[in-house]
């Protein structure tokens, strides 16, 4: 399928269709270096059609691998707008590889009030300019080439602070109430008596851990409470297996549009952890010790059977970290360069931009910081001895260059052209 006309892809850019709303598995990977097919030529009529698609696309955002109008943040699921979307930034990418824009980077150098320069073979080669998605302490290992002992103790450091107890329910409920809006969103695009028995089971899974926060609660009643509340008409306790059961319950009823709720993979990402915990009481009419005895045990076995490569364990961390569950996503992965100072390494990732207008730029930047961040704590918790400076690059179609600095960090605007 040739989606860029008049010219045609070189061979490995033609694009493949892997279903409409999986944007993660639209955009162009490839290892190759350009070759002959990328001539002079083709950049020369490539351009307008990058051009034309970065205008038709600027009110457009992708944020956390969803496309959004960047006025009211709400989802695009019309396909022509993610065609679109697909073909601009496979060409953007290309264009990325161009010797003119190589030699414009190589020559370009920016300083900043910290002395921090733009490495000289930052995004030069074309598997630094692949798309990158963080789920899993393993990637973010792997990409800053943490040793199997850093890797290790990195995983002993960060289980017992993302696997409290608070830490688990807020990220369940974070989930749940993505997914009760998302849900919302498509309106009737799910089969009603599909989504009348999921919007159910959402809301009795949202009850069900409010009710279990009084616990918690030191105004309540239950938090000086040493022993469980006797009734004449007692309940069995609930278990954290009553959760797992309602989320297969979810899964089930939801199955055919898993390809359009991103929060259901999160649901499926969770049983991971549910199930380890699954005979663990949670009741709010436990007495104080015991209920610091169940959360206690909620803490220790995830701790021991999260392992290092869980996209549960990373989801905890997404949230303990910046209070959502979505897995951080980058445009070019960029890498680990060596920096200006002895002594120290340059981190470099990049985005591409639909335009340079302020809510797209700084969305993108608030992007970028996150995935950095996540890069910066793993890097500490590893105790790494080199310095690792941050730098966000960010690229659209026109002539502005400019820097900009965020939470401490550095990020660059780039301009493409042919």
């Amino acid at each position: 399928m040739h989606i860029i006309k008049p010219f045609l892809w070189p061979k490995h850019l033609k694009a493949n269709h892997h279903g409409p709303w999986n944007l993660r598995v639209l955009f162009y990977h490839s290892s190759e270096e350009p070759n002959e097919e990328f001539s002079s030529e083709w950049y020369r009529r490539a351009f307008p059609k990058l051009w034309k698609l970065s205008h038709a696309l600027r009110n457009v955002a992708e944020v956390d691998g969803r496309l959004v109008h960047i006025d009211d943040d709400s989802t695009i699921r019309d396909e022509n707008v993610i065609h679109k979307m697909y073909a601009f930034k496979s060409l953007a990418r290309a264009f990325l590889g161009s010797p003119a824009m190589q030699r414009a980077s190589n020559n370009e150098v920016v300083a900043t009030s910290s002395a921090m320069v733009l490495p000289k073979t930052c995004f030069s080669k074309a598997d630094e300019r692949e798309r990158l998605i963080l789920n899993s302490l393993t990637k973010v290992c792997n990409y800053l080439n943490i040793s199997a002992q850093q890797r290790k103790s990195v995983r002993l450091t960060i289980c017992p602070q993302v696997t409290h107890q608070r830490i688990w329910i807020g990220a369940l409920e974070e989930i749940l109430r993505g997914l009760k809006s998302e849900m919302e969103s498509l309106n009737n695009r799910i089969p009603p008596k599909a989504a009348h028995m999921a919007e159910q089971i959402v809301t009795s899974c949202l009850c069900f851990l409010a009710d279990t926060a009084v616990s918690s609660d030191p105004d309540s009643v239950s938090w000086i409470r040493l022993h469980p509340t006797e009734k004449a008409n007692s309940v069995p306790s609930h278990q954290w297996g009553d959760i797992l059961e309602m989320f297969n319950d979810l899964t089930k009823c939801l199955r055919g549009e898993m390809k359009i709720l991103y929060h259901m993979s999160k649901v499926e990402v969770m049983k991971e952890g549910l199930f380890q915990i699954k005979d663990v009481l949670l009741d709010r009419d436990l007495g104080y010790k015991e209920a610091r005895h169940q959360e206690s045990l909620v803490q220790k076995k995830l701790s021991k059977s999260l392992g290092h490569s869980s996209q549960c364990l990373f989801t905890l961390l997404q949230y303990y970290l910046y209070g959502h569950v979505q897995d951080s996503e980058v445009d070019f992965c960029g890498g680990v360069y060596k920096g200006v100072v002895k002594g120290s390494s340059c981190l470099c990732i990049g985005k591409i931009l639909t335009s340079n207008e302020e809510k797209v730029v700084w969305s993108a930047v608030k992007q970028l910081d996150r995935a950095l961040g996540l890069f910066r704590f793993v890097w500490e918790t590893a105790g790494m001895k080199e310095v690792l400076e941050l730098q966000g690059h960010l690229w659209y179609v026109g002539t502005e260059k400019r820097t900009l600095t965020y939470r401490g960090n550095v990020f660059f605007l780039h301009t493409i052209r042919i």
